[in-house]
């Protein structure tokens, strides 16, 4: 394991009131003629962070496309996975992601236990971070893969209190996920509550569609707001997404 710096600008960014954003690639999805020009796009807008992941990713080739990704830019590339199977040491930094909303043990610590011997001599920057996900109005992906029952969208108590004790475990960020897919992203009441109960960097990501739903994020809290799913539809919506952190 190494510090390659990520973890430490995120912070010091979140002290400077600056925000981030990070374009979600999902390798099942993203292998199309268009990859590369997407990929430029995304360079030109000036993203933070590529987050590499899905909650079932298949792509046999995972180290194949990180170097592909790799030869293009050199936006640093944080794995996100799903599960063990998905990791490698052609990325910068992994989030280390205990379902802390769950209470799915596997989720919680099993998967961890598998994968760390792996991770203690791997390169990458481990962030352990906790995700929590939220009901985004209808059921995605992870709430389906992971098992688990999401946070009701209304409850921001349930946030808040969950939010407090993974950072009172040691958890070096937090993660409000609606889902990939979902029909309404966390709201905005949600991220203020948890952004002024905890000091940790704060995650947001699930529903987000367009600049105003970024925007609204970061005026609420979100130090960091991950957007994919609409981008698979229109690549070119990132330089619009990005250009809302200012």
């Amino acid at each position: 394991m190494v510090n390659s710096g990520i973890y430490s600008g995120l912070c010091s960014a979140k002290s400077a009131g600056s925000k981030r954003i990070a374009m979600l690639l999902d390798p099942d999805k993203f292998i199309s003629p268009l990859a590369g020009s997407e990929l430029d796009v995304a360079v030109e807008a000036g993203i933070d962070y590529f987050f590499i992941g899905g909650s079932l990713i298949a792509h046999p080739g995972l180290d194949a496309f990180l170097e592909s990704v790799r030869k293009r830019c050199d936006i640093p590339l944080v794995l996100f996975p799903g599960s063990f199977f998905q990791l490698s040491y052609k990325a910068d930094a992994l989030l280390f992601l205990s379902l802390i909303s769950g209470r799915n043990p596997e989720l919680l610590i099993g998967q961890h236990v598998i994968a760390a011997p792996f991770l203690k001599l791997s390169p990458l920057e481990i962030v352990s971070t906790g995700y929590m996900l939220v009901d985004g109005g209808v059921n995605t992906s992870v709430q389906y893969m992971s098992n688990t029952v999401p946070i009701p969208h209304n409850k921001n108590d349930i946030a808040v209190s969950t939010a407090l004790a993974g950072e009172m475990l040691g958890l070096k960020a937090l993660y409000l996920e609606a889902g990939s897919g979902a029909r309404n992203p966390v709201s905005e009441s949600m991220i203020a509550d948890v952004s002024r109960a905890v000091s940790v960097p704060l995650i947001v990501g699930g529903g987000i569609r367009n600049a105003e739903s970024v925007g609204a994020a970061y005026r609420a809290g979100a130090d960091l707001v991950v957007v994919g799913n609409a981008l698979e539809k229109n690549p070119g919506l990132i330089r619009e997404l990005a250009a809302a952190r200012y």
